[in-house]
């Protein structure tokens, strides 16, 4: 094994373990202070003890350790690197002809393998754990629960309708029922529901009134229905079975915080929205930013190089260091003001999602280009 490859090898392994630690004490630091927060709002409710409140916290712990990797990645490379250079490893590293490139391989890689482990197995496992939590926090901690409260008033559905023309559509309208004690987790019911059954121009060909509608497997039942025609005809009152592809678990999650969804099915998910009717935005930003996640790690890695691996003999090392972190919560900033742009329209999907990665990229290469060659 050559002398590159071991040091290589030495300094992932500093890295590996400054940035675990790091994450693991800011992911812990992070959950106190939620757990603090659930206890707060937990104090008025008569059925919400001290092992709820837990159980909400702990559930959150994925989603929180994912939310913070990237700087949890930026800190401990900063404070790996800090010490190498510090004890003047890297120094004698440099001076041996070994180029920072070539050892910042095996961080670079420990990074990647973060941002990966991250967006193909933390995520899934988060988005369950959330979800779980989301509902126990809509349950107990909150005034009101559901779909009822997240939607508002009337519950608006769009979708393909092929049976009176190729390229027709259907939107349906109606007020969602509070489940009632004792029902079925998969039970969704509509009230004061309408159907409209559109031609591909927008020309109406019938519209179906019904005061209950109850979403089965692959359909809805319209309870007691009255169709109208395109000639405003009305039909007699009866039982109408409409084909749809939604589930209630879909109708939920699109109103839910794309965070409780697996990276495995957000694609799938996105284009049952958007055949549905509904944004999906705020999910394809989502999406791009667990793909962009490991790219993301990288970046942070190489930033937390370039800020600390300059010599204490030349001084402004805390200054240097501090600067890293500021960088970070400025890449932080940035990602909240793309993703407003983003969900607001202003700015592709794509670019508002990768903007900080590929910003924090470049920064990163410059410094280390300007700290190698410069």
């Amino acid at each position: 094994m050559t002398l590159a490859t071991t040091l290589t090898l030495y300094v992932a392994r500093r890295f590996l373990a400054a940035t675990f630690a790091m994450l693991a004490g800011l992911t812990l630091l992070v959950a106190l202070f939620d757990f603090i927060e659930l206890l707060r709002r937990a104090a008025t409710r008569a059925d919400a003890g001290f092992a709820l409140v837990a159980t909400i916290a702990g559930l959150r712990l994925p989603f929180v350790a994912l939310q913070i990797l990237p700087f949890a990645i930026l800190l401990g490379g900063i404070l790996a690197f800090w010490r190498l250079t510090r004890s003047s490893e890297l120094v004698v590293a440099r001076a041996a002809g070994i180029s920072a490139w070539g050892f910042l391989s095996g961080p670079l890689v420990v990074a990647l393998l973060f941002g990966v482990l991250g967006t193909v197995a933390v995520s899934p496992l988060s988005s369950v754990m959330l979800a779980r939590a989301e509902r126990l926090d809509y349950a107990y901690l909150r005034a009101s629960a559901g779909l009822t409260a997240i939607a508002g008033g009337r519950l608006w559905l769009r979708q393909a309708d092929r049976e009176l023309d190729p390229q027709g559509v259907a939107i349906l309208s109606g007020r969602p029922l509070a489940a009632k004690p004792g029902a079925k987790p998969g039970d969704f019911t509509l009230t004061d529901v309408s159907l409209w059954r559109l031609a591909a121009n927008d020309r109406p060909l019938a519209r179906i009134e019904a005061p209950r509608a109850r979403l089965l497997p692959g359909r809805w039942a319209l309870e007691d229905s009255v169709t109208f025609n395109a000639d405003r005809s009305a039909g007699p009152r009866a039982l109408v079975y409409f084909p749809t592809d939604l589930t209630p678990d879909r109708i939920e999650n699109s109103f839910a915080s794309p965070d409780t969804l697996s990276f495995w099915a957000l694609p799938g998910f996105i284009a049952v929205l958007e055949a549905a009717g509904f944004s999906a935005v705020r999910h394809q930003l989502h999406f791009q930013s667990l793909l962009a996640l490991p790219v993301l790690a990288a970046a942070m890695a190489l930033l937390s190089a370039g800020f600390s691996m300059r010599t204490s003999r030349r001084g402004g090392v805390a200054q240097m260091i501090g600067a890293g972190v500021a960088a970070g919560f400025a890449l932080f900033v940035l990602d909240k003001i793309t993703s407003e742009f983003g969900e607001a329209g202003t700015l592709p999907v794509e670019l508002a999602a990768w903007a900080p990665t590929i910003a924090g990229l470049l920064l990163a290469l410059a410094l280390l280009l300007h700290l190698e060659d410069g």
